[in-house]
Order: C-alpha cells, then structure tokens, then sequence
C-alpha cells in the first residue's frame, strides 16, 4: 500500500509517502519521497520535495501559496505527476479531536462533523485541518482517508493527570488535560525500542517551535505539561505555556480587550516572541550573543522553564532517561546542555563531544548514570503505520 501523509502547520505543509504490505507484520513502511511547502500565506512560500535517494523532485511547478487551500493544491499537483507511484490512502495528522474521538480512525462525515464541533478546543489548529482534509477527500475521491490525532497518546495518563480541579459540569463538556506531542513521544518510544534502548522510565522533551514535555512509563504516557490546548505547558516560540489564570482575567479586562485579541497574543506575541521579539532560538542565540539582554532572558526563561518541567516528572514519575527531539531537542546542543545540567543537583553528566556531534537516528549523548538521548521526530512514519494498520484491520 502506497501511503500518503499530510502534515500541516500554521504556515507550512509537510508531506510524504511510504509504501508498506497490506497485511499486519508485512514490514515496516518505507519512505519513497518527502516534501514540504513552507512559508504559506508569505511572500517567502517555497518548497522542498526529494525521493528517498534525495533527488530533488520539484521540477518546474510554480510555487503559489497564498492560503492552506492553494498549498495542498499545490501538494496534490506535485504528488500526481507522471512517473510517481499512485496515492492508495491518505493519513492526516490532527492537532485535537475534540470530546468524543479517542483513537486514529478512518475518516467520515461523523468524523468531520466531530472536528468541527473541537474548534472550541483548538480554533487555530482544527478548522484549517478540516478545510484541508475536505480538500484532499475531493482530489482522491477513491481512496480511503485516516486520521491520526496528537492526543491519542496520552490517553493512557490515569485521571489525576488528566482531570482539572474544577466543576464536574465542564468536565462533562469535555475539559481535561488531553496532551499533544503524542505521535512524536510514540515515535520516539518506538525508536528506543528498535534501538534496543528500553528504560522503563523516560522523560521526553520535545523541543521545536511548539514544546511539550512527556512522563513516559514501560512506554505509556503517564503525565504531560500541554492541557486541554496546547498553548499551556512551557515557554514555546509565540505561547507563554502556564500562566496565572488571574492574568486572563486582568487581560479581558483592559479596554478594548475581546476573547479573540487575548487568544491572539497568547498564540502568537508571546513565549520567546514576548520575551525579546524573536521566535527562532538560533535568532534569539546569535542576539543573546551580541549582548542583547532581552534575548539572554528569553534563552534563560525558555531553558528554566523546560529544566522544571524535566525535574518535576523525574521526582514524580522516575527518569531512567531523558529523550530531547523537535527541532530545538535535536539541534540544539546548549539547549540540551542547560536544561540536563540543572534538572537536580549537577544533573545527568553529557557526554559533551557526543552532544555537540551530528548524526541521525537514536544517539546517547551521556556518560554513566542516567542516560540522555536525542532521537529525531518521526510523526509522518507513525502515522503511516497507523494507517497500514487501520486499513489491514477492515
């Protein structure tokens, strides 16, 4: 079965292909080709698309942008050319199902209609998702389509770490602590397993533009820092993680202040952003750098922030091992190095040539003791599994 996974941010799209047996167990997927279109909505929209071999695959096709919609346009017109193997399904990753849905699916018209009614948990995330999906349902009308959500992960954490100290009312509505991360933190479990690294109690810090961090527990997600959305948590490049309700109450006071300004801020002006203008933690490095102190808090607030996080879940649920991905987890070695070397006393002892090393797949970046890795992201191969799985299943 040849799948094709479609991966969308706020401004770009990722996507790719593998290609996996149609029975349970006939072999893992492997990749054919990958791609993204980055800069949606900007005048910058570009995009990358390579084989496997890492043949550039882009060929002539104009890059047009502008909105999600003529993204995916864009999308499907490279991934339909002549010579390129023919879409048998389609796999979506999904920020939040909403209330009701609690597993990766093959998508309906009930499954739609439950993503739009989660709007209310994720407005900025899941009526673009949607939009997307509708899309796509129409350019491979004969096709089966998945969803796999972020969420579904954490469903094992037990319900003192699910539930929020308020009234039973919204709790029946559906508020709780859902956690996202959740194909990433997965795939990460998966990796240290093939790897032949199985600590039975990890602490997975997933480190990008948005972050989490994760308890993991014989691979069971048992606490997160994301709640019902994932604004809370950490610092993170344009969200705050947690803050004070309070402060949502003083901000929808001020004049002029509606639901819809506060939520902008939050999603957008604030984390690093608010902290020192700038969201890209290479940026803000080379600022802090050169003597901006803005940009020296705003490394510092962001390493304090997740270090707390680490040492929390490590005195709460054990830490045989800690595991940074994301963008900034796999890149950053003086993220990695700030963050390890606080979480308790002298903190776990890195390795500090293998730390500051390159490389890909699983890689230990510590000395004895507890042990520190950094494993790559791997959503898009997590949701293709899930897929070839869902659809060997019906």
């Amino acid at each position: 079965m040849r799948i094709l996974v479609i991966n969308s941010g706020s401004s770009s799209i990722k996507f790719s292909m593998f290609e996996t047996g149609h029975e349970v167990g006939a072999g893992e997927p492997v990749s054919v080709y990958e791609g993204e279109v980055g800069g949606v909505g900007t005048a910058k929209a570009a995009v990358r698309f390579v084989d496997a071999g890492g043949k550039d695959l882009r060929g002539d096709e104009a890059v047009q942008a502008a909105t999600p919609l003529e993204a995916i346009g864009l999308v499907v017109r490279l991934v339909t050319r002549d010579g390129l193997p023919r879409v048998e399904a389609v796999g979506y990753r999904v920020v939040h199902p909403g209330a009701k849905l609690d597993r990766h699916q093959r998508i309906t018209e009930e499954v739609l209609r439950e993503l739009e009614a989660a709007k209310e948990f994720a407005p900025l995330h899941d009526p673009e998702a949607v939009k997307i999906i509708r899309e796509m349902m129409g350019r491979f009308a004969g096709v089966a389509h998945y969803a796999c959500f972020d969420t579904v992960f954490h469903e094992t954490m037990p319900e003192v770490a699910k539930r929020y100290p308020i009234a039973a009312a919204w709790r029946e509505r559906g508020v709780r602590r859902y956690g996202f991360h959740g194909l990433s933190c997965e795939s990460v479990v998966w990796q240290m397993r093939k790897a032949g690294e199985v600590p039975k109690r990890m602490v997975i810090a997933h480190l990008g533009s948005g972050c989490s961090v994760t308890a993991v527990v014989e691979g069971r997600s048992v606490d997160t820092t994301m709640g019902l959305t994932p604004t809370g948590g950490v610092v993170m490049g344009t969200r705050p993680g947690d803050l004070d309700p309070g402060l949502m109450l003083f901000l929808l006071r001020q004049e002029g202040a509606t639901a819809e300004s506060v939520e902008q801020m939050l999603n957008h002006e604030a984390g690093l952003k608010g902290l020192c203008g700038l969201n890209d933690m290479r940026a803000i490095r080379e600022a802090a750098e050169k003597g901006d102190a803005a940009a020296v808090l705003a490394v510092d607030s962001f390493c304090r922030s997740v270090r707390k996080a680490v040492a929390g879940f490590a005195a709460t649920a054990g830490m045989d091992a800690l595991v940074f991905t994301g963008g900034i987890g796999e890149h950053d070695a003086r993220t990695r190095s700030a963050v390890a070397a606080g979480v308790w006393g002298d903190g776990p002892v890195l390795d500090a040539a293998a730390n500051e090393a390159k490389g890909g797949g699983v890689r230990r970046i510590s000395g004895a003791g507890i042990g520190v890795f950094v494993v790559p992201a791997a959503e898009d191969l997590m949701i293709a599994r899930h897929v070839a799985r869902l659809s060997a299943s019906e």
